[in-house]
């Protein structure tokens, strides 16, 4: 366990530096490629045996094509709407399980593709090197674009009751606190390990931030201290928790059974209990 927090730490290195210059037709689920070359069985089969309906749609944003997987819940009433941003690794199994959690919980889960049509010949990414490498390379205002598409896509549903809220993990949780920063209408932003956009940025911020830490990742948690005290100066809403023990990307390896780690574990559960406790006050 100790050596893949470290491999994991390693691959997220240029996300601070990433971070801060980042200043329809359907489908069945199981034909869309996931982008990271190792694939994740135990969230594949979860994905694969839920009762909910998923979807693959495209997304226009100006000429490009945003591929997002969408997971609806079984409710009543409409819905409030999730965006989920996924980590450096892309578009894997993991991201779309976590889309399919939201659902079972009772929400619209939206999942972009930030890498859709950027891979070899315009198709899918099979390597993971590759794509953390083109990850890191996105332009900050296709980012921006591609999420503000996926956001009006996801209100104007007739399942939408027209609050949408912003959620992501490591390289996406910095683009989450980013985009908060860049949509005025977004109803709550979940910060998971991301760092935040540079302290002028946070001005523009409407909405309430939530952020989500590892005790055992001070490359992003170090962080923490100086964005309560800037979020404070200008008035504005944050609310950090840090999970003791618990090393960078504990909501995937929280729950990925090759890897049990017990702080993980704990603050994997404590964290869904958060969020969901939060979603219910939005």
């Amino acid at each position: 366990m100790k050596t893949l927090v470290i491999a994991l730490a390693i691959l997220c290195l240029p996300l601070v530096a990433s971070a801060q210059s980042l200043n329809a037709a359907d489908q069945d689920h199981s034909e869309h490629a996931s982008t990271m070359s190792v694939v994740q069985d135990w969230a594949k089969e979860r994905v694969a045996k839920s009762p909910r309906h998923q979807e693959w749609v495209q997304v226009k944003n100006g000429s490009r094509t945003v591929k997002s997987f969408v997971v609806y819940p079984e409710v009543k009433n409409k819905a409030t709407a999730v965006i989920v941003i996924h980590e450096i690794f892309g578009m894997t199994d993991w991201v779309q399980s976590v889309a399919d959690k939201l659902a079972a919980a009772g929400y619209i889960a939206i999942a972009p593709d930030l890498l859709s049509g950027m891979g070899p010949g315009g198709g899918d990414f099979t390597d993971r090197n590759t794509v953390t490498q083109a990850v890191m390379k996105l332009p900050p205002d296709q980012v921006t674009g591609d999420l503000s598409a996926v956001a009006d896509y996801v209100r104007a549903l007739p399942s939408c009751n027209g609050k949408v809220v912003v959620s992501g993990f490591c390289w996406g949780g910095a683009q989450t606190f980013r985009f908060a920063t860049n949509r005025p209408d977004l109803k709550a932003a979940f910060v998971f390990y991301g760092t935040p956009p540079d302290k002028d940025s946070l001005t523009k911020i409407k909405c309430p931030v939530y952020g989500f830490y590892a005790g055992n990742d001070a490359r992003v948690t170090s962080t923490v201290a100086q964005t309560t005290t800037d979020m404070k100066a200008i008035g504005k809403a944050y609310d950090p928790v840090t999970y003791d023990g618990a090393g960078h990307g504990f909501m995937r390896a929280g729950e990925d059974p090759a890897n049990q780690n017990a702080d993980n574990v704990k603050a994997h559960d404590q964290g869904w209990d958060r969020w969901l406790a939060l979603l219910k006050k939005v």
